[in-house]
């Protein structure tokens, strides 16, 4: 069976009364993951949509190709994320930046990822550059039960501003409830200060739908993941969802960020000017910390930027190794490293 590729031995300390000894136990592991795929269009024009200024109509040669080069190097990416510990590749993994349902259909019958079978969720967003959150998942493994689309309402003046809805999809994974909202939020465009008053909306969008499920279930294991366009310590953060960094402060209906620590120690997913942010971020409820390992609990968190999806020279040597640059297609995955967490369960 394909669980079985989730079956790892991990080593623990754990406490006894005469002190602490260490014992091998055997979990299973489930990787959740988040992918910004920068810009991941299809070839055909779609009038309903602004998508003539994607990268990829800008192209004007090879489009094909070079679409097909995309995907390929895209179902790499996933296929590896979290394989070190995990043994496979994720069990649920958010995207954004995705046209359409067709690219993400490409995506996972790409023959690197066929074998894991991938469900798809996704709705048509009413963003204006015609981009989308979307969510793929192992369907031997995670078993939705119900999805629905959250839009973010922004106003400049009477205008509103369109970006992308917040999706939450509520389902089984391996046996265990679990909830998903995946994001994109407002992005940086005009400056950070500026524009922070839409991610601060989308934070409260957020804390809504997260709100809501913990009223009816107080123990949900609720993530909400993606590219908040913000950093773990910035105001939509801190101030409207109130992530902890630390899993010791973390109580009650607290939300746990382990990419916190992260940001603080310099890493990022992104860079940009000489500089790193960590935009791409897994933020979880506090079940997830519980120590009893007979349901899943939160292992371990990481940035997957191994050293193929960095530049290797040149003024931007260490970046992510992106697809596009100046209209014309680079030979790279994303300018985004993907997110990722491991959950293990302990087997008897």
């Amino acid at each position: 069976m394909k669980n079985l590729k989730s079956l790892v031995i991990l080593a623990f300390l754990l406490a006894s009364t005469h002190g602490w000894a260490q014992k091998k136990k055997q979990f299973k592991v489930q990787t959740i993951a988040f992918y910004n795929v920068e810009n991941l269009f299809d070839t055909i024009n779609d009038p309903l949509k602004d998508d003539e200024k994607s990268p990829m109509m800008e192209i004007q040669r090879d489009r094909s190709k070079i679409y097909a080069d995309k995907i390929s190097k895209l179902a790499r990416v996933i296929s590896d994320i979290g394989y070190d510990v995990a043994k496979t590749s994720p069990a649920i993994l958010g995207v954004a930046e995705v046209e359409n349902k067709q690219v993400l259909e490409d995506l996972v019958n790409d023959p690197q990822l066929k074998d894991s079978d991938y469900g798809i969720i996704h709705f048509d967003s009413p963003d204006k550059r015609g981009i989308d959150v979307g969510l793929l998942y192992k369907q031997d493994i995670f078993q939705p039960h119900s999805f629905s689309k959250h839009p973010l309402f922004i106003y400049n003046g009477d205008k509103r501003v369109y970006t992308r809805d917040q999706l939450l999809v509520s389902g089984v994974l391996d046996g265990e409830e679990i909830h998903i909202i995946v994001n994109h939020w407002p992005s940086r465009s005009g400056g950070e200060a500026r524009s922070r008053p839409k991610r601060v909306k989308a934070a409260e969008l957020n804390k809504r739908i997260i709100d809501s499920l913990q009223n009816v279930d107080k123990n949900a294991k609720i993530f909400t993941i993606g590219d908040m366009n913000d950093d773990p310590f910035n105001a939509s953060m801190k101030d409207v969802l109130k992530t902890k960094d630390d899993r010791e402060d973390v109580k009650g209906k607290d939300l746990f960020n382990p990419m916190g620590g992260m940001a603080k120690s310099g890493n990022g997913t992104l860079a940009y000017r000489d500089g790193w942010n960590l935009f791409d971020q897994i933020i979880f409820t506090a079940p997830l910390l519980e120590k009893d390992y007979s349901e899943y609990r939160y292992y371990k968190a990481g940035i997957y930027n191994k050293t193929y999806l960095s530049n290797k020279r040149g003024r931007y040597k260490g970046y992510p190794f992106r697809s596009f640059s100046s209209g014309s297609y680079t030979g790279g995955y994303s300018d985004h490293f993907p997110v990722y967490v491991h959950l293990i369960k302990e087997v008897k």
